[in-house]
């Protein structure tokens, strides 16, 4: 009876030290950014879903300021217990380029828990002032009037910023750059005929593509996107290869065990698995990813890589 009791708990031991982790207590979900952005946005379509499949509350918490790194930091700073997260923009792969004496590596301060979404990118001009209807088409219309024209951004270093200078520098152009503060008033300036184009993101471009105010030349995707089937991609039209989106991730303090960040990627997961939260993103423009967290390291290390050649390359500097 011993040599029995003693076996049961022998086999019994090992299921009891793989339960997964669950949190103590609510989960801090730090968005780096002023509440009512994009990263706002995904983080409280997330929050519900991934509480429910942890077993305790994730609220969201916003800690805006210089570019994400404020908020950043704090994570950063957070003990690597699971209870603190964060959600980042693309941001995350460029700020360590731009902003001097940061108190944090990007590169190791953190663990990567999921991409969670990608916000592709629409290459749009005005047909009352662009005749071009293809990528290679408006390259031929602007090496045309080389000097003249300028640009429009929704700001300094933006995913919108980075792919026009990606663009420019593979198609050999020089065109200025004008920085606004958003996507919309650029948009209002492209409108205005004021500047020749911008990347705009599916939910700001989309409905003026559709009214015929604009003329969607392509994608910043690898594959074209489902609410604009017709357009090609960018890499698709001579620019192989060429993929420069929007996106938003998760991730722990650095130290985080391994099984506390896989649970954290199963919430995330079971989270963009629901309906709602898909349909929402749908309205958006937002692609649901959610990789794992060595999937989401590897694309971290790619996409430092490019943002670092980018920002040199162009002369990005910090606005």
């Amino acid at each position: 009876m011993f040599r029995r009791a003693l076996l049961a708990a022998t086999i019994a031991t090992p299921a009891l030290a793989q339960a997964p982790w669950t949190p103590v207590r609510p989960i801090r979900l730090v968005a780096p950014y002023p509440p009512g952005g994009g990263v706002d946005t995904t983080s409280r379509l997330l929050a519900t879903p991934m509480g429910a499949f942890l077993g305790q509350a994730v609220v969201v918490e916003n800690r805006g300021g210089a570019g994400g790194s404020i908020g950043a930091g704090e994570v950063a700073r957070s003990a690597p217990d699971g209870q603190t997260i964060m959600i980042d923009a693309m941001a995350h792969t460029v700020n360590q380029y731009l902003i001097r004496g940061l108190a944090f590596d990007y590169a190791t301060a953190f663990a990567p828990i999921s991409q969670v979404v990608v916000l592709p990118q629409i290459l749009a001009v005005n047909p009352r002032h662009c005749p071009a209807k293809t990528v290679p088409e408006f390259v031929t219309w602007a090496r045309s009037r080389t000097g003249t024209l300028s640009y429009g951004s929704s700001g300094n270093a933006t995913a919108a910023h980075l792919a026009a200078a990606m663009f420019l520098n593979r198609a050999g152009l020089d065109i200025t750059h004008v920085p606004y503060r958003g996507g919309t008033p650029a948009l209002q300036d492209l409108l205005g005929g004021n500047i020749a184009f911008v990347f705009g993101t599916v939910s700001s471009t989309l409905q003026l593509v559709r009214d015929g105010q604009l003329v969607a030349l392509g994608v910043t995707t690898k594959e074209r996107i489902a609410p604009l089937p017709d357009v090609q991609t960018i890499a698709e039209q001579g620019f192989a290869g060429f993929e420069l989106n929007e996106w938003n991730g998760l991730y722990a303090p650095a130290g985080t065990p391994a099984p506390v960040v896989q649970r954290l990627y199963e919430a995330a997961k079971h989270a963009l698995a629901d309906e709602t939260v898909r349909q929402r993103l749908a309205t958006l423009g937002a692609l649901p990813i959610g990789t794992d967290p060595v999937v989401f390291a590897r694309y971290l290390e790619e996409q430092r890589a490019l943002m670092g050649r980018l920002v040199r390359e162009a002369h990005i500097e910090a606005g």
